[in-house]
């Protein structure tokens, strides 16, 4: 058992945030910490840490164990580069490999026990270095800091420059690589694009340590944990299982409890009546006998009355009037910045009804795409026409459409003068907002109140065709859950920019994938456009691998042909790999057989005081070694 979290209870004054709250993680585990926004979870993390004290309970950490965690905000600061700060988590390597290659200089110049004492540090040094992986470290470096979606000419940019969110990005960068045994994450995922998402999944998947999670990230938590603790009213319940078999299971628990305390409260009743009749007899044996069934309704252990879920959001969406079936038509949209393409000629339409979802890397336009359909930009060419009676809704993910001088009652009341105070309050008490809460400033909101406000302004338009920027970006779980079911019952038209994947994989029938500065359009929700987008690129794989093979494939193509290619091309590339894995296992192991040899050679006794002799064999085994670093590196990559 490597974290131990034993009845932990905290209050801030006479609110109790935790109570009892109880779970353990085993060696390896991968553990998603999930609840309500306010439900305590950082909170807890905080106590995890020892930077916050708890009123109860306990904390245990096996001994020895390293802990590396990732706040939600960072602040990194200095001259260094995004590369060196990465590099900087493995300082200690970088030191070792600085000394070796002195060492390596300073053997040239010695001889006699003077060489032999600088060659036994040198053979100490190299070992150290060569268990902790020193010789594939900036390879690695590399291979994380493109992961989390930087490119190669932003490797020497300074992180005193980069905004929040890559500041984030290199922190995440620095603790991957120092692979501490619990690595602890609080929202990792808010300042990444999904290539990036999808890489850290792969990459915490396969962590050989444990992993403790804080995100709303559902998708993200489907693929990486086998537990889930959930803080709700202040108690915890841990269970098996990803994010979904967590909701399942949760499901099943309430209402089995529901159940039990119907059946049990039932029963109470019953028996309270038996006993009041039998009372009302008013004879010896009768009251002899309500009192025993009193006795033993006393004994009874009693169910307790499952909590109500925490109120959420009540979102109906209802448009005014129904659109005609054409709802956008995009005919040769493109739009640049100086220096900075980002789609050229690209044509679309969304028809009365769809959910369509605009995905694609950051940065590729997704944002800039909805604000000139909003006409809050200018294209720099193209069309966009709007069909028959199509009223647009839109939510705007910098929630800049609000008057910053307003009240939240008063954002409302100024757009809607016809509702009167009751039917203001009682909207935004349906988005919790109540009591003072309707008097707060607008520049003193969160980011997700002014979320929240943003919906309740998107509800009250009763628009037929909703453009939505980031929906869910500061909701928690539980009003992800009640947006995706206020968009499925929808009669509208949608058309939404989301990484969030199981919001996208619930809502969209159709995605719009911006890539290479034009639009590639998939039918059905997210996992058919994740299966769909495999098979084309399998397809453009074998066009690429066959010279025999044409641009364009023949329309009337079969499945079972297309489907027979695509394998038969996948087979033969999985054939060349392996065979190319086979040959640098033999290149190696001639490598170290060879390092071996001159190992050998330097301790030998005509060689040991030869300082002519020790120099040459000390450069051939770097080149020999840098060689090898190569080769290790290209085998790690194929493998």
């Amino acid at each position: 058992m490597i974290l131990q979290v034993n009845n932990i209870s905290k209050a801030f004054g006479e609110e109790v945030v935790l109570s009892n709250v109880s779970f353990h993680m085993n060696e390896h585990d991968k553990v998603a910490l999930i609840g309500r926004n306010g439900a305590g979870k950082t909170t807890l993390l905080r106590i995890i840490l020892g930077e916050l004290s708890a009123d109860e309970g306990e904390v245990t950490i096996a001994k020895t164990t390293t802990i590396g965690y990732l706040s939600q905000h960072q602040d990194l600061s200095g001259s260094r580069t995004i590369y060196e700060e990465v590099l900087s988590a493995k300082e200690h390597l970088v030191e070792i490999e600085a000394r070796l290659r002195e060492i390596e200089e300073e053997m040239k110049h010695l001889s006699g026990a003077e060489l032999d004492n600088k060659y036994k540090e040198y053979e100490r040094l190299n070992h150290t270095f060569e268990q902790e992986n020193g010789y594939a470290l900036r390879s690695e470096v590399t291979g994380i800091i493109k992961g989390l979606g930087f490119t190669e000419e932003e490797f020497n940019k300074p992180v005193s420059v980069l905004s929040g969110g890559q500041k984030t990005r290199v922190a995440l960068g620095k603790l991957l690589l120092s692979s501490p045994e619990l690595i602890i994450l609080d929202e990792p995922t808010n300042h990444l694009d999904m290539a990036s998402i999808a890489w850290l999944e792969n990459y915490l998947a396969l962590y050989k340590g444990s992993v403790l999670i804080v995100s709303h990230d559902r998708y993200f938590l489907n693929r990486i944990v086998n537990r889930v603790v959930e803080i709700e009213f202040g108690r915890s319940m841990m269970y098996e299982g990803n994010y979904d078999a967590f909701y399942e299971k949760k499901a099943q628990a309430r209402e089995a409890q529901r159940r039990q305390y119907m059946n049990q409260q039932a029963y109470i009743k019953h028996q309270e009546e038996v006993i009041a009749k039998l009372r009302s007899f008013n004879r010896e044996k009768s009251i002899k006998r309500a009192e025993s069934r009193v006795k033993m309704l006393e004994k009874i252990e009693r169910v307790e009355r499952p909590q109500d879920e925490e109120q959420g959001m009540r979102i109906h969406l209802v448009p005014c009037v129904e659109s005609g079936k054409d709802v956008l038509t995009v005919t040769g949209l493109s739009k640049s910045f100086p220096g900075n393409p980002l789609f050229h000629d690209i044509s679309f339409l969304i028809k009365k009804g769809e959910r369509v979802a605009l995905l694609g890397e950051n940065g590729t336009g997704k944002t800039t795409m909805l604000k000139i359909i909003r006409g809050l930009m200018p294209a720099d060419s193209g069309t966009i026409r709007e069909g028959a009676k199509v009223y647009i809704g839109y939510y705007d993910q910098e929630q800049q459409n609000f008057n910053e001088d307003n009240t939240v009652f008063e954002e409302i009341s100024d757009d809607h003068p016809d509702m009167n105070n009751t039917e203001i309050r009682n909207t935004l008490a349906s988005f919790l907002f109540t009591g003072d809460d309707v008097f707060k400033p607008i520049p003193t909101l969160s980011g997700g109140e002014r979320g929240r406000l943003s919906l309740v302004k998107l509800m009250l338009s009763e628009a037929n065709f909703l453009l939505l920027d980031e929906p869910t970006n500061h909701l928690d779980i539980t009003s992800k859950e009640i947006l995706e079911d206020a968009l499925n019952g929808y009669e509208g038209t949608v058309f939404y920019v989301s990484h969030d994947r199981y919001f996208v994989n619930k809502t969209a029938t159709r995605i719009l994938d911006l890539t290479h500065e034009t639009i590639i359009s998939y039918e059905g929700n997210y996992e058919s456009y994740l299966e769909q987008k495999d098979r084309k690129e399998a397809a453009a794989g074998i066009l690429n691998a066959s010279s025999n093979v044409t641009a364009s494939s023949e329309p009337t193509q079969t499945a079972n042909k297309a489907s027979w290619m695509e394998q038969k091309a996948k087979d033969a590339q999985d054939r060349k790999i392996k065979n190319r894995i086979a040959k640098l296992e033999e290149i190696i192991a001639g490598y170290e057989a060879k390092l071996a040899e001159i190992d050998e050679a330097m301790q030998a006794p005509e060689n040991c005081t030869n300082s002519f002799a020790l120099n040459q064999l000390t450069e051939e085994k770097s080149k020999i070694e840098e060689t090898l670093l190569e080769a290790m590196t290209e085998w790690e990559e194929l493998s």
